[in-house]
């Protein structure tokens, strides 16, 4: 690792750094340095790019301070046994490159992780002192999210937070006996009870900041989490219920979902191919219908096919849902309250946010209906307007190919 220069690096560990999606930015407080104090801030446009609800676009240096690792989980490119070239940073070069990307307004913040070096705490301390230097040294007031170490002591991650504005520990696979096959030195209940000290953190200090200014603040863009998804054997409905279990224990911000990528000299009780692309999009769209649309886990869960568990790949998980429990629909624009609206295939929360005030003044046709949402065809099954009543459309055995979204031929000379 000596010979490697800087930019050597930065090649190696960057690149290395792909494979963890948990990295937006978005919901932390509002800095700057317009008053010619410090350095960055954590808003505007800022290599690696997030995208925060309001759709700005976060760009972010994200880079491992190592790929080394004494761990060797199989699903890992970093792995102590997998064959790929090593490299290192240093704390200060890390601090050096971020604030050298920042001035060249590459970036206006920092995501770091990295392998397991020497041992946790070690690992960890290297971790911390990139935060902190950025912090009291240099005065950056960007963005900066810490990939923290569950097996490292409690205090150390308690700093991480204090200099963080996201925090994350990644539960790796959704199911205890998928941890256990795949990555047998890492601990379901260690992962938890780092996960469960951040919440108390997060909760005491808040609650300190609310009633002295002075108080510290502690990762206030909370805490987020990544499963991968397709190395093991679990379903689409065992994710899910994971992902809802570890919003409701431990107030996590995001739960992100990785698909599997086969790796060089892969272990031989990995999967020979990736899942589809497609299934981690459906779990996204799951989990957003848990956060934004106030369904059920058990509701979504419902949606995926009785015998396998999984999510269908050709639609989406609401319109999957609706299609199975037609007896739902269909719902009356004019009359049916926000949470039976949200249901609708087709409507967002835009939409639904429109109507709800549009119909205050009016009764609501089809063509009023129209001109809020992006396509009608969609809805049309599913609801009632003034105009309009789908009689036996949604009764129909051949709904599906009707609303499901039309397969695109691709172009013989697309680039």
């Amino acid at each position: 690792m000596a010979q490697l220069d800087v930019k050597q690096k930065l090649a190696i560990l960057a690149d290395a750094a792909k494979y963890d999606a948990s990295c937006a930015s978005s919901g932390t407080s509002k800095r700057d340095s317009r008053d010619g104090k410090g350095l960055g801030s954590t808003e505007g446009m800022g290599i690696c790019h997030a995208y925060a609800p309001d759709g700005r676009c976060i760009s972010l240096l994200k880079i491992l301070l190592t790929n080394s690792c004494i761990f060797d989980c199989h699903y890992c490119i970093n792995r102590k046994s997998s064959n790929v070239r090593r490299a290192r940073f240093t704390a200060q070069e890390v601090v050096n490159l971020t604030l050298s990307f920042y001035r060249r307004n590459y970036i206006e913040g920092l995501f770091l992780s990295s392998g397991i070096i020497s041992s946790p705490n070690y690992t960890m301390e290297q971790i911390v002192e990139v935060a902190r230097s950025l912090r009291e040294d240099h005065h950056f007031r960007g963005y900066i999210h810490l990939k923290t170490i569950p097996d490292a002591d409690p205090e150390l991650v308690h700093q991480a937070g204090l200099y963080a504005d996201r925090v994350s520990i990644n539960v790796e696979l959704p199911t205890s006996s998928g941890l256990k096959r795949l990555a047998p030195e890492k601990d379901e209940a260690r992962i938890e009870g780092a996960m469960r000290e951040v919440k108390a953190s997060i909760a005491d200090l808040t609650d300190a900041k609310a009633k002295y200014k002075s108080a510290p603040r502690f990762a206030p863009a909370g805490q987020s989490t990544q499963m991968i998804v397709g190395a093991d054997a679990a379903t689409d409905g065992d994710i899910v219920g994971k992902a809802s279990q570890l919003y409701d224990r431990f107030n996590l911000r995001r739960v992100y979902y990785s698909a599997f990528s086969p790796i060089p000299d892969a272990s031989a009780v990995l999967p020979l191919q990736r899942p589809p692309l497609m299934r981690e999009h459906r779990l996204y769209q799951s989990d957003w219908l848990m956060r934004f649309y106030e369904f059920k886990p058990h509701e979504v869960v419902a949606a995926a096919d009785d015998k396998t568990g999984m999510l269908p790949l050709d639609i989406d998980p609401k319109l999957a849902w609706a299609l199975k429990f037609r007896d739902y629909f269909p719902v009356d624009v004019n009359t049916a309250p926000r949470e039976a609206l949200l249901r609708v295939p087709g409507l967002g929360t835009k939409a639904v946010k429109n109507i709800l005030a549009s119909r205050r003044w009016r009764r609501l046709r089809l063509d009023d209906v129209a001109r809020l949402t992006v396509s009608i065809a969609k809805l049309r099954p599913f609801i009632v307007a003034e105009d309009w009543r789908p009689v036996t459309l949604t009764d129909r055995a051949e709904l599906k190919p009707l609303v499901a979204p039309k397969k695109k031929q691709l172009e013989l000379f697309a680039a």
